[in-house]
């Protein structure tokens, strides 16, 4: 902070959204609030006023005075200047050109003028987890826990170490573990809300995401809960994501962090785990705390046949004592093929994804970009039945199968009815429905198979959140050998990453090499300059393209050193969870 900032020369980021400059304003002598590195601003561009942030301060030169307009107003405080350091370096890790979306999630989202007194106590509650005492103490890593276990003994360990700063997947976590922190003795800052609360100073700062980037001021430790959800993923671009985000901030800060879940990814595996790789419990008491999982093989039924209601469903469904929630995915990511001569399911023969039929009349694979004749791999056979069922007909079967109301539930729904016995929806049922004794995956295979290369860490992420609500999962499937159901039962997440690893590394995806989608008006234009530059570039050439290089760092270089044509709308998705 420069003590006396009168005349001197402010740079700011404008908060307008497609500008990627930055403009040098005079901090003129009259302000009402002093302006240093972070503060939140108006100033005039253009004949308009906007807001931005001073990214710097430096003294002026003679004729800088003469020729700078003033900054107008200060709005109030905003983000401290490592959050700008760190910004710059996302920037080029998601490839996007500005900091301006970085900074929006780092900003307080209201003015906020000045900050209350330091509430932090240094206290140290228990119970603490010894296991993420061990990792802190080492530096940090990864820690394997099931998926039903309390992780408020792991955020505690963290909370010991000082200012804290915790990221959760969903907003009705972080309200609990606030809640339940606040109970243990602690003062707590939920992000966005209590913004101001934790630029001031207190022992945990608590939040989804976005709270990445939240104010923590003298940071001892960073805890991230979930660490392979996708909800920690921004989903507009730029697409970064929580977890590489806090990594990222705690070796600039020097500080130790833990990486929480019941199924880390390769990523967090491959770059995050510590030199004793990732630490879980005992076997038994992992696999205690996992759900039981039921795999109900249909792999001797015709795979085309037109009801999902086995005699496994009809059972539970019939039980008055039992809650079933049925999943089913309809709007599926994939299309799932089986033979009508063998029963086999259709899949890519060198990545294993469920390929579907295009219009050349081929069989195309959507992850690896493989294309075939339309025969089967396993006898020859050339005539293929699409399996996707609906959910409006699943709960007509379902409820004459059940011979009791069944209520669907889709992303678009209400909240349903509390005291439904039996439930049928999209995924989004997961998180609608409480109190449910039963899961039911009705078509797993779709998401098993779907041609995303992160396919199977993402359908065992469904099995996890499915255990976290009740204590049985029924698996419906055509594939019962699949290292995902494998996984699942034993309760041993390391069989898919040790599936996926040499698949990964074959094709030179994450965390093996880096990847973005370049999609809309323009993209045509951008990959022709990445080809150039020495980008690896495929695609369908109708405005959307996979781009792939050695690392992280290479790509967003590349990226944002490409030119886009005026009244272009280039979309540029960097490590994608769903392709």
């Amino acid at each position: 902070m420069v003590s006396d900032t009168s005349r001197h020369i402010a740079r700011v980021v404008p908060d307008v959204t497609g500008l990627d400059k930055e403009f040098d304003y005079l901090i003129p002598p009259d302000l009402d609030a002093p302006v240093e590195v972070g503060t939140i601003v108006r100033v005039e561009l253009h004949g308009r006023r906007i807001g931005g942030w001073v990214r710097s301060i430096s003294p002026p030169g003679s004729t800088e005075q003469r020729t700078l307009k003033p900054i107008a107003k200060v709005t109030g405080r905003g983000p401290a200047a490592e959050i700008f350091e760190l910004a710059d370096w996302a920037a080029v890790r998601w490839a996007a050109r500005r900091m301006r979306p970085f900074l929006v999630a780092a900003g307080p989202g209201r003015a906020v003028r000045t900050l209350p007194l330091d509430r932090r106590t240094g206290m140290a509650p228990s119970p603490r987890s010894p296991a993420t005492t061990a990792l802190l103490d080492s530096g940090g890593g990864v820690l394997r826990l099931p998926p039903r276990t309390d992780v408020m003994p792991s955020v505690l360990s963290v909370a010991a170490m000082g200012p804290a700063l915790v990221i959760v997947p969903q907003h009705s976590d972080a309200t609990l573990l606030a809640a339940r922190l606040r109970r243990a003795g602690l003062t707590v800052a939920s992000i966005p809300g209590e913004w101001a609360n934790a630029a001031g100073g207190v022992d945990v700062v608590i939040g989804t995401r976005s709270a990445a980037w939240a104010p923590c001021p003298g940071i001892a430790a960073a805890l991230v809960v979930d660490e392979h959800d996708e909800a920690l993923q921004e989903e507009r671009s730029p697409t970064w994501h929580a977890r590489d985000v806090i990594v990222e901030r705690c070796r600039r800060a020097g500080v130790p962090y833990v990486l929480v879940s019941p199924i880390p990814t390769l990523v967090s595996v491959e770059e995050y785990a510590g030199i004793d790789g990732v630490v879980h419990p005992p076997e038994r008491r992992e696999r205690a705390a996992w759900p039981r999982v039921v795999v109900v093989d249909r792999s001797d039924e015709d795979p085309w046949k037109r009801s999902l209601v086995t005699s496994a469903l009809i059972e539970r469904i019939r039980d008055p004592e039992l809650t079933v929630v049925c999943v089913s995915n309809i709007t599926g990511r994939a299309r799932v093929l089986a033979c009508r001569s063998c029963r086999s399911l259709i899949r890519c023969e060198q990545c294993d994804a469920a390929v579907g039929l295009g219009d050349d009349g081929r069989l195309a694979c959507r992850r690896c970009g493989t294309v075939r004749p339309p025969v089967c791999q396993e006898c020859g056979a050339g005539r293929f039945a699409n399996l996707r069922p609906g959910v409006t007909r699943l709960r007509e079967e379902l409820e004459a199968a059940a011979a009791r109301p069944v209520v669907s539930v889709t992303g678009a729904d209400d909240d349903p009815p509390a005291h439904a016995g039996v439930y049928v929806g999209t995924e989004a049922v997961l998180h609608r429905v409480r109190a449910v004794d039963v899961v039911v995956f009705l078509e797993f295979d779709s998401e098993m198979l779907a041609p995303r290369f992160r396919a199977s860490e993402q359908a065992l992420a469904l099995i996890v959140r499915a255990g976290r609500l009740a204590p049985e999962v029924v698996v419906q499937t055509f594939s019962p050998d699949h290292e995902v159901l494998r996984a699942a039962t034993a309760a041993a997440p390391e069989l898919v990453l040790a599936a996926e690893r040499p698949r990964r590394q074959l094709l030179g995806l994450p965390p093996y090499g880096a990847l973005a989608v370049v999609s809309g008006t323009g993209s045509d234009v951008v990959a022709e300059q990445l080809v150039t530059a020495g980008v690896d570039v495929g695609g369908d050439g109708i405005d959307r393209y996979l781009v792939r290089a050695a690392d992280w760092v290479t790509l967003g270089r590349a990226l944002n050193a490409t030119e886009r044509p005026t009244g272009s709308r280039v979309r540029v998705e960097v490590d994608p969870a769903r392709v």
